[in-house]
């Protein structure tokens, strides 16, 4: 079995829940604390053994572009005030990991995006990250992708990660249909709903944006028909593997914030300003006070 040492992260979307700040911003580039979200995001594809990254963009992410390149003015100024601990968290930035980037030409959904993939990817499996979904997991845990792809060595399928949602919230995500009872982690699937209503929901195991796949899904995504809005969507190309019994889910631990809505990203924000050492004390003090 191949060892899972490359991974895509779609970074294409307009972010317009996020308007004006993403006008001229990308909304991958907005900071959790100090740290831009795509940069978490990368942390935890290198912490989980990859090493070739491919992220897809638009013509609109010049800034994800150029974040992730070298900074010779930059690096120089640094060196030159003796400022050499952010010297090596900038110089860090361009070096942890190998990472290409490919243009989506049109917004035609998800399942596009991971398509333009084909080519770098090969005959590899691979994994995908998702940007608005943020994954903190403790330092002495392993990241969830990780764990999604300890889910893939054991069973040799395409790997959906997965958590449970509330049933008020089924409607947001795509949803597993188990087959069978659930009785580990590792989850055998019947098949993916996007977005059900509440009273139709299978299970409340949501997809949640981290996925191990196998070459088949390129096929398959071939061989999936735009929807309503014109997209293709990689629920419907992953539903297809599941008609074939190749995909189950892992129901990976660690705390996730949907970094694409306003208050996943606030909550992301507080709750990592309340981890860094620096200004944790402060933060909890005025958080005492506004109450």
């Amino acid at each position: 079995m191949k060892k899972i040492i490359k991974a895509v992260i779609p970074a294409a979307g307009m972010g317009t829940r996020f308007l004006p700040a993403t006008k001229a911003l990308a909304k991958e580039m907005l900071p959790i604390v100090n740290i831009p979200t795509i940069q978490h995001i990368v942390d935890e594809a290198v912490k989980s053994g990859i090493k070739e990254i491919l992220l897809i963009v638009s013509s609109s992410k010049n800034s994800i572009i150029d974040h992730f390149d070298t900074s010779y003015e930059l690096e120089k100024r640094l060196l030159e005030k003796n400022k050499i601990d952010l010297y090596k968290m900038v110089k860090k930035i361009s070096n942890s990991v190998n990472i290409h980037f490919i243009r989506q030409k049109e917004p035609n959904g998800l399942g596009d995006a991971i398509s333009l993939a084909s080519v770098f990817m090969g005959n590899e499996p691979f994994a995908v990250l998702l940007g608005d979904d943020f994954v903190y997991t403790k330092p002495n845990k392993k990241p969830a992708l990780l764990q999604c792809i300890e889910a893939y060595e054991k069973t040799g399928k395409s790997i959906v990660g997965v958590q449970k949602v509330s049933k008020q919230n089924v409607h947001k995500y795509g949803i597993i249909e188990p087959e069978g009872k659930v009785s580990s982690s590792i989850i055998k699937v019947k098949s993916v709903v996007e977005k059900p209503k509440k009273e139709d929901a299978p299970s409340q195991y949501a997809v949640l944006g981290r996925y191990v796949l196998t070459r088949d899904i390129f096929q398959a995504l071939q061989n999936t028909k735009a929807d309503k809005s014109g997209e293709i969507q990689l629920t419907d190309a992953i539903q297809k593997l599941c008609l074939e019994h190749k995909v189950a889910a892992y129901n990976f631990s660690g705390k996730r914030y949907d970094i694409g809505s306003k208050q996943g990203y606030v909550e992301a924000t507080i709750d990592m300003a309340l981890k860094d050492p620096e200004i944790s004390k402060e933060v909890m003090k005025y958080i005492k006070k506004i109450r």
